[in-house]
Order: structure tokens, then sequence, then C-alpha cells
């Protein structure tokens, strides 16, 4: 892949994909070429954060066609989100077509292949108003916006330092495992805290005892041990990462490694050989080193990409590209 100079920032496209919910359904939705709404000041997603949203890329392949990688499982994850916020679930057809519609309306945007970009999808639940008090909405407003995108760390697949913040992103049974708004802005000052520090991201602890790693900023964690077993975090304010699913099913069918999903301890970063972020946006980032209670912890060799960390890489960016054979069915190509 060429490395590119786009970082995953917006930029404008030609439409976005709307559909209204009234009176207890949806309609079937339409494009529109303008990337501004006009709601009420008074609806509860400005005032009390009633929204979901959802990250997908669309990719370009080597013949031209182009690449949804798991979309549908987007669909339900933001089903699930969307009835955690008391909000209508978004039915699979119309996030299907949805998805499709804003993608294929907006295909030119989509980055060609070789340049290690992508076309960013963001699904998005909000509602509306106007209602002044601390309750549900009666409308929703379902949109699909897209946006051609580069790494979202600087680099791409490059090791970063990262540091363990003493914040929480989400509280115990509280909604962690919802893709919504809220989990994301209350990590911001954690995240200025680790740049001021010279790292790339925050981690974040399990948010009861501050022992056990949650999250890699907005991405999962997961760690590589010297006896070649991939480990994931099981915690109740974690989000359900699609690429953290996809990665365990490689790591264990395609590279023969052993899954263990449990808490995973700070104290235990030092032991392992390799770790990473991984994500729709981060896809997998290296850890190559973290600050924690003002020291430095090294993983791995000093700063540089481990070898399981780069076979799972090439697996699921051949995949997502169409260049390895999807065998799990994940792919539709459009």
């Amino acid at each position: 892949m060429t490395n590119t100079k786009r970082g995953f920032s917006y930029s404008k496209t030609k439409s976005i994909f709307i559909a209204e919910y009234h009176d207890g359904q949806w309609d079937s939705g339409r494009l529109q070429n303008d990337d501004h709404i006009t709601i009420t000041a008074f609806a509860t997603a400005l005032h009390y954060g009633q929204q979901a949203f959802e990250g997908l890329k669309a990719y370009a392949r080597r013949d031209g066609g182009v690449n949804l990688f798991r979309f549908m499982d987007n669909a339900t994850r933001l089903q699930q989100s969307c009835s955690r916020m008391l909000m209508p679930e978004v039915p699979l057809d119309l996030f299907r077509r949805g998805v499709l519609s804003a993608v294929n309306d907006n295909r030119e945007f989509i980055p060609p292949y070789g340049y290690g970009e992508s076309l960013y999808i963001r699904p998005l639940v909000i509602g509306l108003g106007p209602i002044l008090g601390a309750m549900p909405a009666k409308d929703y407003l379902f949109l699909v916006m897209v946006s051609p995108v580069g790494p979202y760390f600087e680099g791409g697949m490059k090791p970063v330092r990262m540091m363990v913040t003493s914040f929480d992103r989400a509280a115990p049974h509280g909604t962690g495992k919802a893709k919504v708004g809220g989990n994301y802005g209350s990590s911001f000052f954690a995240q200025k805290e680790a740049r001021e520090h010279g790292c790339a991201e925050a981690i974040f602890l399990d948010p009861a005892t501050h022992q056990y790693i949650d999250e890699a900023g907005a991405a999962n964690f997961f760690g590589i041990t010297k006896e070649g077993k991939y480990v994931a975090p099981i915690s109740s304010s974690i989000l359900d990462s699609i690429t953290q699913r996809s990665l365990k099913i490689l790591a264990k069918k395609k590279l023969g490694l052993t899954i263990e999903e449990r808490p995973i301890a700070v104290s235990e970063l030092a032991s392992f050989v390799e770790a990473g972020a991984c994500g729709t946006a981060a896809t997998i980032t290296p850890i190559g080193e973290v600050l924690h209670e003002g020291k430095v912890i090294q993983i791995g060799e000093p700063m540089k990409v481990g070898p399981i960390s780069q076979q799972l890489y090439d697996l699921l960016i051949g995949i997502q590209l169409g260049d390895i054979d999807d065998e799990f069915g994940w792919i539709t190509t459009i």
C-alpha cells in the first residue's frame, strides 16, 4: 500500500441519505445534496444526548469494484444502541438502503485502490423535539454520511505511545457497550492530556476499580503473549468491536493462536510481546510504549511492528480490499 497524506478528517462529498421517523414509523428515506440539516434547538439529541451512531468503510478493489466489510453487523449494533437510548430501531432493510444509496451516489469520492485510504461511512440516529423535559423524543432522523479518509493515527501501521489515564470513559452498567456520542465526548479531556504528554491516545481502565484495561481511546485493545495467545479484555463498559470480533477469528483460524477473553490487569502490559488498538477507524495500530504513572512500559521490540500484528493487519486489509478470498462471508461487493 502506498503511504497517504490524508488523515482521518472530514471532506465534503456529494450527498447524504436521510430518513425520518414520525407517528411510529420510518419513511423510505431519500438522498439530499447538502450536508446540512435543520432541527429545533430543543431536540433531545442536543440537550440530552439522545443519539447513536456507527462507523464503517467502503474499500476500492483492484478490479474497480467496491467492498463493504460486515456492514450488516453495524446495522444490528446500531439497533442495540438505539434500544439502549430508547430510540426506534432502524430496520435492517432501511440501514442497507441508506448505506448503499450513500456509497453509490458518492462513488467518485472513494479513494482508489492502492492509496491506503477508504470511504468512511457514518450512520447516525438523533432524537428531535421540541421537548424541554428529560425524556425521549417522539420524532427521529436517520442519516448516512460519507467522507474519504486516511489512517486514524498518523503514520498508519506504525507503533505509537499511549498513556494510561485516570479519567473514566463510561460508568459501570452505563452506556459503554452502546455506540453513543456521550461515551466519546467524555474521553476528549483524557485524550488531550495524553497528547500533552507526547502520546497518541489515552488508555482507559475499568471505571469500577481502575485495575483493568478497558479500551484504547476510540478503539479496542488486544495483547499477544509469548505463548501465542490473543488476549482481549472483557468489561461491561467496552464497545463490542466488529474489528475485534474479526481479528479473534483470524487469529484463531488463520494463525492458530489461542483466544483468551478476560479482564486484563494494567500490570500485565509489560508481559505482552505485542499489543494494539483495533477498530474501523484505527484498523490495527500497534502499541509500542505505554506511559503509566510516570513510567514508560515497553511492549515487544522497541517501537517495531510485531509479526503477529503485521500478519493480522495483512489478512484483515487483504480481505477488505478483495485481495484475499473471503471465506467468512464478511464482504459485500457493490
